[in-house]
């Protein structure tokens, strides 16, 4: 099933309203392409609206870089195109270089990684892989120009997608000590949320 943008001058009462909402939002005269895709159904353009603007636009319990680059390491994740270009324009513009864009994208992928690792040492159901090393390399958790509580934001998303309990939870603890409060990494997860729905929308869409 492939959706087509649906276009201002077409759209119905409501998403036309929710059209002029993210038009204020963005400060521009074009909404960008993905908000037209959902405009085909009104309620998930509604619903997303309203979560994109208060738990990924806009600063809260995390400001706007944290929040950018927890989206972009989610729209990569999700192998999301056109968000992954949105959220690299967004942390371009937040002040993130070409090369700490590309730092965001190892730590998805590094944490994705461990992630397999202990999920399967969690799943097999015995203690038989417990004492064994890990074996695999992480130097991408450290050696990064990245704020270290940043990263691990990076991680929880991640980890949490991938259904990696260990992981999740050593994360967790590890961003506690760095100082990240229970708000600050629920509203970690909540951007995380919200940016894998609209990406998993955009994917079914594009089918």
């Amino acid at each position: 099933m492939t959706l087509t943008p649906l276009f201002p001058d077409e759209a119905p009462d409501k998403v036309a309203q929710t059209y002029e909402r993210l038009r204020e939002l963005f400060g521009e005269a074009e909404i960008p392409e993905m908000f037209l895709i959902y405009g085909n159904v009104e309620p998930f353009l509604r619903d997303f609206y309203m979560n994109f603007k208060k738990f990924v636009f806009s600063a809260g319990q995390l400001d706007e870089r944290q929040k950018a680059a927890i989206a972009l390491a989610v729209s990569a994740y999700a192998h999301c195109h056109r968000w992954t270009r949105w959220a690299s324009s967004r942390c371009a513009i937040l002040g993130f270089t070409e090369d700490q864009r590309a730092e965001i994208l190892a730590i998805a992928a590094t944490n994705a990684m461990y992630n397999t690792f202990f999920k399967f040492r969690d799943l097999s159901g015995s203690g038989l892989f417990e004492g064994m090393g890990v074996g695999l390399r992480a130097h991408t958790f450290s050696q990064v120009s990245l704020e270290e509580p940043l990263v691990e934001l990076i991680n929880i998303a991640i980890s949490n997608l991938n259904a990696c309990k260990p992981c999740t939870s050593g994360h967790v603890e590890q961003s506690r000590q760095l100082g990240l409060t229970n708000q600050q990494l629920l509203e970690c997860v909540q951007c995380a949320a919200t940016m894998y729905a609209g990406c998993q929308f955009l994917n079914a869409a594009d089918c």
